[in-house]
């Protein structure tokens, strides 16, 4: 167990409808609370979306943040507009969490992992749910864009994938071993060579052909010839779902674009939409695209944070999630972050502790 909450602390106050207003802000604040021993308390939560408060997938990242961190929470209920969370330090373990429908596990593991990668032992976290979500960071993104990057920073974390789970069934579940360490940041500029380039066309329920139009649009369209890694899977699961997924994997980092099937949208619309997103990282020299930004921002402050160092990366001009996790980040760990344009398609962000 480790415990960096060795005095009592006034809550620090949240708006939880700041700048886009989503469930960032409640996972973030979470994570930074559980990494700093900060007790907090979330108000306005979602209050400028349709359907205002915590929803299902929010209360159980509450619930996992809650396990890990032995917390004191008040407000835990759904549609609730206020959230106080106290945790008690961070406990290392062997956890389960069920979504219980197809909310995003993936979420849930990223408001949980900075925490558990700087406990003083090994965890083991099982998340049943939706594991490709059309809102969230599929599976695929985690294991090979998200994680290779945690690992360079001195933890490990392995991830595996029991089942697939879609919207709007869920039945999804994956797991991480994580094996903490001293985080250690780095600069991350540049991408580096190609290494290799490909997609992978996910069906459950539904027929193959799918899968395969969608990888003969995405190659047709992105002119890869041969030399593309082309893989179609077809898996069983307790409803239907598709994903269709586009990668480039770099020296030094790797990009996924994600497209998700819809009923009454066409393979090829799928795979185009997806398209159309890679190539906006393609016409950029940036080194991170628009999604990977939005979490190495949270790993790479709490590196800065913890050993005092300044580190800078490349990526392409960050979202409204982006700047409102700038400022998420700067109110818990006094980071200073400084975006820089370089040129239409692309900005260098620095981050250095006050």
């Amino acid at each position: 167990m480790t415990n960096p909450n060795d005095h009592t602390h006034e809550f620090l106050e949240i708006d939880g409808s700041l700048g886009e207003g989503g469930g960032q802000i409640i996972r973030s604040s979470l994570a930074l609370s559980l990494v700093t021993g900060q007790p907090i308390r979330i108000s306005r939560i979602r209050a400028g979306r349709k359907k205002s408060g915590l929803l299902k997938q929010h209360l159980t990242g509450v619930s996992a943040a809650a396990d890990v961190g032995q917390a004191e929470v008040d407000g835990a209920k759904l549609g609730a507009s206020e959230l106080t969370f106290a945790p008690a330090g961070i406990f290392a373990g062997h956890y389960h969490w069920d979504i219980g429908s197809a909310g995003s596990t993936t979420l849930v593991a990223q408001t949980v992992l900075p925490a558990l990668l700087m406990a003083d032992q090994p965890s083991q976290i099982t998340i049943s749910g939706g594991t490709h979500n059309s809102m969230a960071p599929p599976f695929d993104f985690l294991e090979q864009a998200y994680l290779p990057l945690v690992n360079r920073m001195g933890p490990n974390v392995q991830a595996t994938l029991a089942k697939y789970g879609f919207f709007p069934a869920g039945g999804g579940q994956l797991s991480l071993q994580i094996q903490p360490a001293p985080l250690r940041g780095f600069d991350l500029l540049e991408r580096g060579k190609l290494i290799r380039h490909g997609a992978t066309a996910v069906v459950a329920n539904l027929p193959i052909g799918i899968a395969n139009r969608e990888l003969d649009t995405a190659g047709r369209k992105l002119e890869w010839g041969k030399r593309a890694e082309l893989k179609a899977i077809e898996v069983k699961g307790p409803g239907p779902g598709n994903a269709v997924m586009i990668r480039y994997q770099y020296e030094n980092v790797t990009e996924m674009v994600t497209g998700f099937g819809q009923q009454g949208v066409s393979a090829e619309r799928v795979a185009a939409d997806a398209v159309r997103e890679i190539r906006k990282y393609l016409r950029s020299d940036a080194a991170l695209g628009e999604h990977l930004t939005d979490q190495w921002l949270l790993l790479i402050a709490l590196a800065v944070w913890k050993t005092g160092s300044s580190h800078q990366f490349t990526c392409l001009p960050p979202s409204s999630h982006a700047t409102t996790h700038i400022q998420i980040i700067q109110q818990f760990l006094g980071v200073q972050t400084t975006v820089e344009p370089i040129d239409a398609h692309a900005v260098r962000v620095s981050l250095e502790r006050v």
